[in-house]
């Protein structure tokens, strides 16, 4: 799972910046660990988007194609990435970091 590799390959004696969590990480592994905190938000964005999507009925209008499917399923990862990569997001990915440094890093 991707977590536990970040999570073996922070090395706790590398720790030299300061979160706002009040644990040091240091700024490289902390640069990484955001991204893949955004890029988790945005695959649960995406799922989400997906699952909503389904629910919707079809309508006679346009005639669903493998063209339609792959276009709405572009459409779909384009929005869940901008949210993800807007700000902090929805607010997971915080939650999410924070979370993995108290867990990881001692307080010093």
């Amino acid at each position: 799972m991707i977590m536990d590799e970040i999570s073996s390959n922070m090395a706790l004696d590398s720790i030299t910046s300061q979160p706002t969590t009040g644990h040091k990480v240091d700024p490289t592994q902390e640069k990484k660990l955001k991204k893949v905190c955004a890029d988790f938000e945005s695959i649960l964005v995406f799922q989400l988007l997906k699952n909503m999507r389904q629910t919707v009925p079809k309508n006679g209008l346009l005639k669903s194609s493998q063209a339609t499917e792959t276009y709405e399923m572009m459409m779909d990862q384009k929005i869940a990435e901008d949210l993800a990569n807007k700000g902090q997001g929805l607010g997971l990915q915080k939650i999410l970091y924070n979370q993995i440094i108290r867990q990881n890093f001692k307080k010093d």
